[in-house]
């Protein structure tokens, strides 16, 4: 294989890596609402998004697999957080206290992260569908038709609970925003491959699908009188290994349902 040709898949792993880091922590995180969402219908709805989510993610670790990374289980439940690509704000826990001890979670906050999370995820789906890496290209083309249903939920949710009309369901929705836009820059950034993406025609340029995530936000933050959301990257770049304890007690959480029988199939 030639230097060009190792670069090239360098680049391919890389962000199939970002992509299966993303669906499996976020999919980890809606999982701890089992239960605990507002009623039983949003408990079912929610619980088959988060079961799509970790199907999507279980596509990408498939097709690093296939690239020699190794077995996509392992990449899964056995790498350590230094070594995961997921944005920080994936990772974050949903609020104080623990799935088994009297949770205090946020539902505000699950809202627009899933909301901004889920968009900004179709728009790379949509990029990814004329990727030059054809088994990624073929990947996001089944990922775009579960994605349409998902964000119609959240953005459905948003809407809702934005134009409630009450006082303290806007006060949480303002204050859940400020919280996802400090770190939610790195769910658009591709970390130092990212000249290398584009130059190879894997997915385009991060600022263009930032553009087009501000427009289509635009619309429902105009209904309830707020303006343009101002990313940043407060807690760091998750793209480089740079994460939280909180991933580090997911991670450690996950496992140990994995480690009870590691050839069975998730």
């Amino acid at each position: 294989m030639s230097k060009e040709e190792m670069a090239n898949t360098d680049a391919v792993k890389e962000l199939l890596y970002q992509l299966a880091d993303d669906d499996f922590i976020h999919s980890y995180r809606g999982s701890e609402w089992l239960g605990l969402a507002p009623h039983i219908e949003e408990d079912v709805a929610s619980a088959s998004i988060t079961q799509d989510t970790m199907g999507h993610a279980a596509m990408f670790y498939q097709l690093l697999e296939e690239l020699g990374e190794g077995d996509a289980n392992q990449l899964a439940h056995e790498r350590p957080a230094s070594k995961r690509r997921n944005a920080i704000i994936l990772e974050l826990e949903n609020g104080p206290g623990h799935y088994m001890g009297e949770p205090a979670y946020d539902w505000a906050f699950a809202v627009v992260r899933n909301y901004f999370y889920t968009q900004a995820k179709m728009l790379k789906i949509q990029s990814l569908q004329s990727s030059t890496y054809q088994p990624l290209a073929d990947v996001a083309a089944k990922v775009r038709m579960e994605l349409h249903y998902h964000l119609m939920h959240w953005r459905t949710w948003f809407i809702q609970l934005m134009g409630s009309g009450h006082e303290e369901a806007l006060s949480r929705m303002k204050a859940a925003i400020e919280k996802t836009s400090r770190d939610f820059k790195g769910v658009f950034s591709y970390g130092e491959y990212g000249e290398a993406f584009v130059s190879q025609g894997l997915i385009e340029e991060e600022d263009i699908l930032l553009e087009r995530w501000h427009q289509a936000l635009a619309h429902p933050l105009e209904s309830v009188a707020l303006t343009r959301v101002e990313l940043s990257l407060s807690s760091g770049d998750g793209r480089s290994g740079t994460h939280t304890g909180d991933l580090d007690r997911a991670l450690e959480t996950l496992r140990e349902v994995y480690a009870i029988d590691k050839a069975a199939s998730w």
